[in-house]
């Protein structure tokens, strides 16, 4: 029994469904209704094999639309006489055994086919009705559900025809893929994109907020802008005092005070004199006579203390942001 056969069939019945509470049928009256409509068609589907769309669709056909099957309804419960009520008299008497009511004999429901049948042959509408779901004994049974008492009409199985729309939906896709071979790869990278995109969105929902991050240290934020300017300037006196403050801040403990003010100079004045050597020695260039290496690295005296205060400005900046 395939699911679009059975997307017909409750579609079908939720109309009648629907079409029944419009015309205001008792609940009890729609629910026999539903349930005779059913087994009808189980019953016809039962003959054929396999169960198709289009056999289910030639059922309903036959059977009528909605609206015919609530016309015939209507029509044979219009054209029913109404039962006479007994006229009782006002003041109670004494009754012998001879009046008193026998039990009638009750009138099990036969399934016949709702659109053939009327509301008398259906069953009483009102008083004690028999339960539920002792109404439909017949039938194989296929498509049945539980019904509630007061049922309003439609029929709503949102996952039954999930799957099947993903997989139509799949198979669109493809087809189109197929039909413009140009699409193919647009199409691949527009879902990566949106995979992508999704994944970084998820990554921002689940992470949680971050600290504020914390000021810098003013001492050290000093010192830097001090040994900068007196880089940038060549004046001395700038870069003592930007030595004298990063050596008065708290920040720094004793190991690095030491590295930041004596090991960052005296590293760049090794590299420097290294480089003199090299030279002396006729690597890296020209060589340098041995009695004019004393005058050359006098000469790259400034240059170097400018190197090293700008050096040191650039670990006391990056220091001043971590606490």
């Amino acid at each position: 029994m395939g699911i679009e056969s059975d997307h017909l069939v409750y579609e079908y019945l939720s109309r009648v469904g629907d079409l029944a509470a419009q015309r205001q049928l008792s609940s009890g009256d729609r629910m026999r209704l539903v349930s005779g409509l059913r087994d009808e068609i189980d019953r016809r589907r039962a003959k054929y094999e396999p169960d198709t769309p289009a056999a289910v669709r030639g059922i309903l056909e036959r059977i009528g639309t909605p609206e015919e099957v609530l016309d015939t309804v209507g029509a044979a419960g219009r054209g029913a006489a109404a039962p006479a009520v007994p006229a009782f008299p006002a003041v109670p008497t004494q009754r012998t055994a001879e009046d008193l009511p026998r039990d009638a004999p009750q009138n099990v429901p036969q399934n016949v086919p709702p659109h053939l049948a009327g509301l008398d042959e259906l069953g009483p509408s009102g008083g004690a009705e028999p339960d539920w779901w002792s109404l439909s004994p017949g039938g194989s049974g296929r498509g049945r559900g539980p019904q509630v008492e007061g049922f309003a009409g439609g029929i709503e199985i949102p996952d039954l025809f999930g799957e099947e729309a993903e997989e139509e939906r799949a198979a669109k896709e493809k087809r189109e893929a197929a039909k413009d071979p140009a699409a193919g790869p647009a199409a691949a990278a527009g879902g990566l994109v949106r995979f992508l995109r999704d994944r970084r969105e998820k990554k921002k929902a689940a992470a949680p907020e971050g600290e504020p991050r914390p000021r810098p240290h003013a001492f050290l934020v000093l010192a830097a802008v001090l040994l900068l300017a007196g880089a940038l300037t060549g004046y001395w006196p700038l870069l003592g005092a930007g030595a004298l403050v990063a050596y008065a801040s708290r920040v720094l403990g004793p190991r690095e005070r030491k590295w930041v003010l004596l090991g960052l100079p005296v590293a760049v004045f090794t590299l420097a004199m290294l480089w003199l050597w090299g030279r002396a020695a006729g690597n890296w260039g020209t060589p340098i006579p041995s009695d004019r290496i004393g005058p050359t690295f006098q000469s790259l005296w400034p240059t170097l203390a400018r190197t090293a205060g700008a050096l040191t400005a650039a670990y006391l900046l990056w220091r001043a942001r971590r606490r």
